[in-house]
């Protein structure tokens, strides 16, 4: 019987623990902290959206870094497989707006259980409270671990399930990364990823709360668009948040490292076209002419966002709406169309779904996430160049990465 050390009590680590033990192994399973799934328990702010039950096809649509690479880890274990396994442990499970996947309960601790369920199934021998300091090399052969305790622990296999830099107090602390380096691999730049925005203007967090719904959100570097999509955002104290701005991190995150600042702008009536709008307005001013332009504009906007926009126009709010001219309801129609602001930074990584970059997918076989350079050295989940949007795809990478990487320790038929 092979001996196979997981380290990483993560989504990934369970994972790779639960295929390993089914193959037959002897897994033993190293964790830093004192339980098992400790990110998992805030995923999905508590629900823990644990997959995405679209197809294959569609999923790998969603993947941010790399998609190409994760072909055969997807369409070997799937997001039907994922619940499968989920309800065969113990698990209820549904799927909701979106394609995504809960549990019945809406409580992220059931999934952990169900995949401590499995552990148990194959009597993978747990130790919390164990950090590794080092992984044992020798020939370019993995042979074991050191701990941070001095121990050492022989294995015939290791799987690296460390996750990345996101979340730093569940015990993401990029040890992982820091080892695959020393060991040779490339480790791509990491970043915050799925994160909120700093924004430079001062009238952006003087909307503090304010979310928006239906609306356009880009972002350029230059003339090049790098990012256009559609749905909902947040003001903050500091910027930017919500469903729109997270997604549009993952893709200008690195431009927006290279650059220091990005151009962004809001469609804020995108079912409108510039002439509907401007002809919307002329209604409304032609209704109320005799108005206060403050109190016409409360039937367009928010009303948080109406003293800003009209500071940005240079306008006296106590005008009357037949002192406007027509090249200023111009201005404000473009306003509208392209309300602007300065992207100058991703938020920290306390503050990230996920990290982007890691270890380099060129080092890894993407069939059985061996190293290519390191005999009996498997890397699994997060701590890879693999990230992708919100909606249960990242959970989702882990466990195929995992399950992929378990499977093939010590080459299991």
């Amino acid at each position: 019987m092979s001996k196979v050390i997981v380290i990483g009590g993560g989504a990934a680590g369970m994972m790779a623990a639960y295929a390993a033990g089914m193959c037959g192994h002897s897994v033993i399973l190293l964790e830093k902290n004192e339980k098992l799934g400790k990110k998992i328990y805030i995923t999905g702010k508590g629900r823990c959206n644990f997959t995405n039950a679209c197809s294959e096809e569609d999923f790998l649509k969603n993947v941010v870094s790399n998609p190409k690479f994760l072909y055969s880890a997807i369409y070997t274990f799937n997001s039907d497989a994922m619940i499968d396994f989920i309800e065969m442990h113990g698990t209820e499970t549904k799927v909701e707006r979106g394609n995504r996947a809960f549990p019945v309960s809406d409580h992220a601790s059931d999934i952990t259980k169900a995949l401590k369920n499995g552990l148990n199934e194959y009597n993978v021998d747990i130790r919390l409270n164990t950090e590794v300091a080092q992984i044992l090399i020798k020939d370019e052969r993995a042979y074991g671990v050191r701990l941070k305790n001095k121990e050492t622990i022989n294995a015939d296999a290791i799987i690296l399930c460390t996750g990345g830099l996101s979340y730093q107090t569940t015990g993401s602390t990029g040890d992982g990364l820091k080892w695959a380096k020393a060991l040779g691999l490339k480790v791509t730049d990491t970043r915050p990823a799925l994160v909120p925005l700093n924004v430079a203007e001062d009238y952006i967090p003087d909307m503090q709360g304010l979310a928006l719904k239906n609306v356009n959100l880009t972002i350029s570097d230059g003339k090049k668009k790098l990012y256009d999509g559609f749905g909902e955002m947040l003001f903050t104290h500091f910027g930017v948040s919500g469903p729109l701005v997270l997604s549009a991190s993952s893709i200008i995150g690195k431009k927006l490292t290279q650059a220091g600042k990005l151009k962004a702008s809001i469609d804020l009536k995108p079912a409108l076209s510039f002439d509907e709008l401007d002809a919307r307005i002329l209604r409304d001013f032609n209704d109320n002419m005799n108005k206060h332009l403050s109190s016409v504009l409360r039937g367009l906007l928010p009303s948080s966002m109406v003293p800003v926009v009209i500071d940005i126009l240079d306008f006296d709010d106590m005008r009357q709406i037949n002192s406007i001219t027509k090249e200023e309801r111009n201005d404000l129609v473009h306003l509208l169309k392209a309300f602007p602001f300065t992207i100058t930074g991703l938020r920290e990584y306390k503050e990230a779904i996920i990290t982007q970059g890691g270890i380099s997918v060129k080092d890894i076989d993407p069939s059985t996430m061996k190293c290519k350079n390191i005999n009996g050295l498997s890397v699994a989940g997060e701590v890879l160049d693999l990230d992708a949007f919100t909606g249960g795809f990242n959970l989702q990478i882990a466990w195929a990465t995992a399950y992929a990487a378990g499977m093939a320790a010590k080459n299991c038929d």
